[in-house]
């Protein structure tokens, strides 16, 4: 059974951007029962998962659409093994973005079947909802958040729309909206020494600009059914802990800021030492690394084998 507390351990689930051809490969070969996690959600989303995430083409499995639905089921696939093979359990659950579907199918709040549905949905009205290549983002690393916001609400225009969509970590930061305007404002951050990446995605989330796809999720959401459980979810919208979670949180998601560095805070102040990242990749644990104390415990699933070992 895993020796880490309940109490102090936040499990974190993440978002897009981390999926990979192959990921869940080694689940299926020697967790014979993970297979039962992508029956369920290819009966409920209506395609392929595990052949999208093992065989690819990666250009297929980087749709929004496909990307949202195999994240989650790796996801689910890794915390059920993680459960019965290390006795893995947590009170407090955070996802980023697409990852808080994860964290609260975990916590039970959510089955896996409805939530492959919905963000087979999801990823469908947000690549809907601009048209392709007129949408981008960027990650903006050494600028402090409040003057990145301040220079984000001077550089927008009306249909020239520049807003900064994720608080990652303090030194870590995405800009969102139209493509002109982003790379317009990247130009004249670069000139004043800053680091700018622009992000290989071909539509601005969780900018205003999603605010369509907001509105054609916003019935599916609302009559979705949250269940009570004891798991405590750190919303997105919030950063904060949210009891009762209200699928509110989810409408609102689509087209307002990750508060992920804030999620952290929360965590932190709440007692949580331990900081699991369940789901392919390794961007969550990295970024808590900046950010959580140096004593606290950081563990990713991507090899699920060596953290089922670090858990025991």
């Amino acid at each position: 059974m895993s020796n880490r507390n309940a109490a102090t351990t936040l499990a974190m689930f993440p978002g897009q951007g981390s999926q990979y051809v192959g990921m869940g490969r080694h689940l299926l070969s020697e967790f014979p029962t993970s297979r039962l996690a992508f029956e369920e959600a290819e009966d409920a989303a209506g395609i392929n998962i595990r052949k999208l995430c093992l065989d690819g083409p990666e250009e297929d499995l980087k749709l929004t659409a496909n990307t949202q639905p195999c994240i989650l089921t790796v996801s689910i696939a890794i915390w059920r093994v993680l459960e019965s093979e290390a006795g893995l359990t947590a009170d407090t659950f955070a996802g980023h973005s697409l990852g808080e579907y994860s964290a609260l199918v975990a916590s039970g709040k959510l089955t896996l079947g409805r939530a492959a549905f919905l963000v087979r949905r999801r990823g469908e009205a947000m690549q809907a909802a601009v048209p392709r290549n007129t949408g981008a983002m960027a990650a903006v690393m050494g600028v402090a958040p409040e003057l990145l916001l301040a220079k984000a609400v001077k550089a927008s225009r009306p249909g020239s729309i520049v807003e900064v969509v994720n608080f990652n970590s303090p030194q870590q930061l995405v800009i969102a909206g139209h493509k002109d305007a982003v790379e317009t404002f990247v130009k004249s951050l670069e000139a004043d020494k800053a680091r700018c990446v622009m992000l290989p995605v071909s539509a601005p989330f969780h900018s205003s600009l999603m605010t369509k796809a907001k509105d054609a999720m916003a019935p599916l959401l609302r009559e979705t059914l949250v269940r009570i459980s004891s798991g405590k979810i750190i919303a997105n919208r919030t950063g904060k802990i949210e009891s009762p979670y209200q699928i509110e949180h989810l409408i609102e998601q689509i087209d307002h800021s990750v508060m992920w560095s804030q999620t952290l805070e929360t965590a932190v102040a709440a007692g949580c030492t331990d900081f699991i990242e369940v789901g392919p990749g390794k961007v969550l644990v990295g970024l808590a690394k900046r950010q959580v104390p140096k004593d606290a415990r950081l563990t990713h699933s991507d090899d699920t084998r060596a953290a089922i070992t670090a858990l025991k």
